[in-house]
């Protein structure tokens, strides 16, 4: 196991709503080739793709896995966005589904949820969210050089992280991806939103096996620092959860969130199929 300060962490309530579907006006999203196309996947209540399902494929754009949330104004927003933690609780406080619990699987324009498969018939746009936000300031009390990001105690115990010595451990991820194409999300906050694959090439893709990224994987960018926006350093590591679906928008493509980063070669990692939110939480096909 390893020490972390979580019993000085604060635990809070942040709460949202379930929200309408956003389509920017005219609908119309140019893709790699040039062409424009109408595509669903921002925000809502998407009802057939889930944690540890395919990244690519879907006739949709950035789609967003079970249930996208937002608060009714900025300052609150930045309090659901910033506050919340991956692996933290959600339930549902208002509607038919009132009661329901669920874990948070990403950031994006909205905070996103994944429930059990049959609390979805009973969620409603306009339904309140309420999520015991724990693990902001969430440290590994000995390795310090090594910074969390929006991880929640939950999540940090799941991963089963291996200590190898004063400065090193290793994480379970499920692929690396090479910085190289890694898109729109650079000039960002990495503690607000996340980053996007370049994925117009289709072949290179293919080549590197990441059209086989899954929703929710753990990931890692070698020679990446997100200590602050996301940058090249030779030597640094990133540890990332993918949290969104592919785009057809030219320099971008599925998502990832930062959960780790070292500006250090301090953190190692071991491919491990099995490293998926939807495993860690039996979400989606990780329930079966």
């Amino acid at each position: 196991m390893l020490r972390t300060n979580a019993e000085q962490l604060v635990m809070m309530a942040v709460a949202g709503t379930v929200s309408q579907p956003t389509v920017r006006h005219p609908g119309y999203i140019p893709d790699n080739e040039g062409k424009s196309v109408l595509l669903p996947g921002m925000s809502g209540i998407t009802y057939n793709v889930r944690t540890g399902d395919k990244a690519f494929g879907w006739a949709g754009d950035h789609v967003e896995p079970g249930v996208s949330i937002a608060a009714g104004n900025e300052g609150n927003d930045f309090a659901l966005h910033y506050l919340t933690c991956m692996g933290n609780e959600a339930v549902v406080t208002s509607g038919m589904a009132a009661g329901a619990r669920g874990i948070v699987t990403g950031e994006h324009a909205r905070m996103l949820v994944d429930f059990d498969s049959e609390v979805y018939d009973g969620l409603a746009v306009g339904d309140s969210v309420q999520i015991a936000a724990y693990g902001r300031g969430l440290k590994l009390l000995d390795y310090p050089h090594i910074e969390l990001k929006k991880m929640s105690p939950a999540l940090l115990e799941a991963m089963g992280i291996e200590a190898l010595d004063a400065r090193r451990i290793r994480v379970r991820v499920a692929m690396e991806l090479p910085i190289r194409i890694m898109g729109s999300g650079a000039e960002l906050n990495s503690e607000f939103v996340d980053q996007d694959l370049m994925s117009g090439d289709r072949c290179l893709m293919k080549q590197l096996r990441i059209d086989q990224l899954r929703l929710g994987d753990v990931v890692v960018i070698n020679h990446a620092d997100h200590r602050f926006g996301r940058s090249f350093r030779t030597g640094a590591v990133s540890i990332a959860l993918c949290i969104h679906g592919d785009s057809v928008m030219t320099g971008h493509g599925p998502g990832i969130m930062t959960i780790m980063t070292c500006p250090e070669p301090c953190i190692e990692w071991v491919i491990d199929p099995n490293a998926n939110l939807g495993t860690y939480f039996g979400l989606g096909k990780g329930a079966a």
